[in-house]
């Protein structure tokens, strides 16, 4: 299999903020089962709970009752039980946050939902275009999809061999907002997730090297202890090279001879 394309099961303690995006109502009530073999996530239960509520609506049963439950699951929601830090039980009804309005969207989720989801919330939320979002709705979405807009007269927009068609050829989602006769395409694209390279550090004088390398790592240059180029040793000066055009000393021409001012003092004080 691929290892770009295998990825790790999550758990409960690999969870983060942004792959707990990636997991379903289920997921959790099936993670927290397991969790009760591993006594480190055990003993930070409230913790994950935390990072599950970033991305799902929890709501606690006071009343654990078929008519509560059927109450919930008409909504969506998943109920189940789960236990607490202290062994208490209690159960849960979870349903995963809905993303309909841009300010629904964060750094956490936005490369967790498609083009063509994208351009279903842009489409609930626009009335200006483009432009008449706040910019740091903007940067969200522009971390996880390339943006372009045009605008341009209705009957010129679909051109054939124009933008409009172009765009979608590469495979990009557009949304078109009215501007009276006028339209503006708003194309969107997922962008390709940039893989980070790993960094590889010398070792320290005397520390053993495990041997254990990897390819893949990025080898740094230490430029720390290199000399600058003014700190250069040009090695002794030849007299043979001095010559009236490149000498030149640190005498002050301007100073006053010490005679001179012993003088000038004598004749100050006769006076």
């Amino acid at each position: 299999m691929d290892q770009k394309t295998e990825k790790k099961a999550l758990t409960l303690k690999t969870l983060t903020k942004s792959t707990v995006w990636d997991i379903q109502e289920n997921d959790i009530f099936r993670m927290w089962d397991n969790a009760e073999k591993d006594v480190e996530v055990k003993e930070n239960l409230r913790h994950f709970a935390d990072i599950v509520r970033s991305a799902f609506m929890i709501e606690e049963l006071k009343e654990d009752t078929k008519l509560v439950r059927a109450k919930y699951e008409k909504q969506g929601f998943k109920v189940g039980q789960v236990k607490m830090e202290d062994g208490t039980k209690v159960v849960w009804a979870i349903k995963k946050r809905p993303i309909t309005r841009v300010t629904d969207l964060t750094y956490e989720n936005i490369r967790h939902i498609s083009a063509a989801k994208l351009v279903e919330v842009l489409d609930r939320n626009f009335g200006g275009g483009w432009d008449s979002l706040s910019q740091s709705i903007k940067d969200i979405i522009e971390s996880g999809f390339d943006i372009s807009t045009t605008t341009l007269p209705a009957n010129r927009l679909h051109k054939k061999g124009g933008m409009y068609e172009k765009k979608v050829a590469d495979g990009y989602d557009v949304l078109e907002v009215s501007k009276g006769t006028w339209v503006e395409a708003i194309f969107a694209k997922v962008k390709p997730e940039a893989e980070k390279p790993r960094m590889k550090f010398n070792s320290y004088p005397g520390e053993e090297d495990n041997g254990e390398a990897d390819d893949e790592d990025v080898e740094i240059e230490d430029n720390y202890n290199k000399p600058d180029e003014d700190d250069v040793d040009f090695g002794e000066p030849n007299d043979d090279d001095i010559t009236e055009d490149n000498y030149s000393t640190m005498m002050d021409l301007g100073a006053a001879d010490p005679d001179e001012e012993a003088e000038e003092l004598a004749d100050y004080v006769d006076d």
